[in-house]
């Protein structure tokens, strides 16, 4: 207890191992889904499935036991949704780059991180965003999330008139979604610690008892071998010009992703200081960079801070000791595939709703009754649910952050570096 005191200032943070463990339990449940989703878009691209599994789940541990034990936050780490489809589908299958080059563009991409991170420049980014800019980003993620989660559950599906309507709310899988919402609310409205895990749980089970989930066949198995994915670099692509375009499309997809689920966590569980500035950005963004790098030479696109942390703030973690939990379960979950292979999306997906709905909350303390930052917070919202990019979601809050405040003649308001990014934003989206 003193050892986990002394890592984790447990008591600083007015928290306990119990409540710690439970929160990296809910955290780990809620993105577990990656292990195998991760593998399914990458070996599409001819990677080894396997491998690419083990890769996954390593990766995920490196990178966030270095955020839970350096930068003693709970967040947790993985290679990212989204990056890892543009890594196979636009990069390797679209532009017919190998996927040996394309790891190239990962593992350069996350040396220049760390070199940006010793610089202090990613950590100033993090810093100088205005805080009701932070808080729409911690608003627009929990809209973002809860999308996802509405989508995932089928409870929304795609209409090719209407772009988007409601599902049908008679099938199994979308009912026992909705009831895994309802276990959520009601043991949250009791204040019963775990609701949300206890509700994947309970719908998990369900679905096996119904029969349209599979019991595990096995509780072991070994893991396949890296050696087919590991360290496959080829650095022949650095002649290629569109080698720049893919890897400055990783950095700056990860950068932003990254910096959105920092500020939009942290604003969520109040680790911003009065200045609105998050203590050891530093530590926390140097392990994304580390990480994303390890990831590379294992064989797996850009890790990057996974959203889904949310889900165990909400249960009440507070300190690396979750990120801690989290990694040894992604450990463990390289012998125990089968266990994890069996929570089903509609179990998960009412968890991403419930936690949107805990960070949509930050709403309340945005500035409403000044027009230059109300618009900008709406637009970061709207942009960030609506292109389903939590870095687009930035980027325009950025612009029309900086745009709205130099047309209202309000310069004091704007940093340096706010108009820096937004020059770099405009020149990206006439170019890129």
């Amino acid at each position: 207890m003193e050892i986990l005191e002394k890592l984790f200032k447990l008591h600083q943070n007015k928290t306990d191992p119990k409540t710690e463990i439970l929160a990296g339990l809910t955290t780990f449940v809620t993105m577990a889904y990656i292990i195998f989703v991760n593998p399914t878009i990458l070996s599409s691209t001819g990677m080894d499935f396997g491998a690419l599994m083990v890769a996954t789940c390593l990766s995920a541990a490196i990178g966030t036991l270095i955020m839970g034990l350096w930068a003693n936050y709970p967040f947790a780490l993985a290679p990212g949704m989204g990056l890892n489809a543009f890594f196979a589908f636009t990069v390797v299958l679209g532009m017919n780059v190998s996927w040996q080059a394309a790891l190239t563009a990962v593992l350069i991409e996350g040396i220049i991180f760390i070199l940006l991170t010793l610089t202090k420049f990613r950590e100033t980014v993090v810093n100088e965003i205005p805080k009701n800019l932070k808080i729409s980003i911690s608003a627009g993620i929990g809209f973002f999330i809860a999308f996802i989660g509405f989508t995932g559950s089928k409870i929304i599906i795609q209409d090719p008139t209407t772009f988007l309507t409601l599902g049908n709310l008679r099938e199994t899988t979308v009912l026992l979604s909705i009831l895994g919402f309802t276990i959520m609310i009601v043991l949250q409205a009791y204040r019963v610690r775990g609701a949300i895990l206890w509700g994947i749980l309970a719908v998990t089970v369900l679905g096996m008892v119904l029969g349209i989930a599979e019991f595990p066949d096995r509780l072991f198995s070994m893991p396949p071998s890296l050696a087919p994915i590991a360290f496959k670099f080829d650095f022949s692509i650095l002649t290629d010009p569109d080698f720049y375009i893919i890897m400055f499309t990783f950095l700056f997809t990860d950068f932003f992703d990254t910096v959105g689920t920092l500020v939009g966590v942290s604003s969520r569980a109040d680790f911003l200081d009065e200045e609105g500035k998050l203590p050891r950005a530093r530590e926390a963004l140097m392990a994304d960079a580390i990480a994303t790098c390890a990831g590379a030479a294992m064989g797996t696109s850009t890790v990057t801070t996974y959203v889904e942390s949310a889900s165990g703030v909400e249960e009440g973690g507070r300190t690396g000791l979750t990120s801690v939990v989290v990694a040894g379960l992604f450990l463990l979950a390289i012998f125990i595939s089968p266990i994890a292979a069996v929570i089903p999306e509609y179990a998960t997906s009412p968890a991403l709703i419930m936690v949107g709905i805990f960070m949509i909350q930050s709403l309340r303390d945005l500035d409403f009754e000044t027009w230059t930052e109300v618009v900008p917070a709406v637009i970061t919202i709207l942009v960030m649910t609506f292109s389903y990019s939590i870095a687009e979601g930035i980027v325009w809050g950025i612009i029309s952050y900086t745009v709205i405040k130099i047309g209202s003649g309000k310069f004091k308001d704007i940093s340096l570096i706010m108009i820096f990014l937004s020059l770099i934003f405009l020149l990206k989206e006439i170019y890129l």
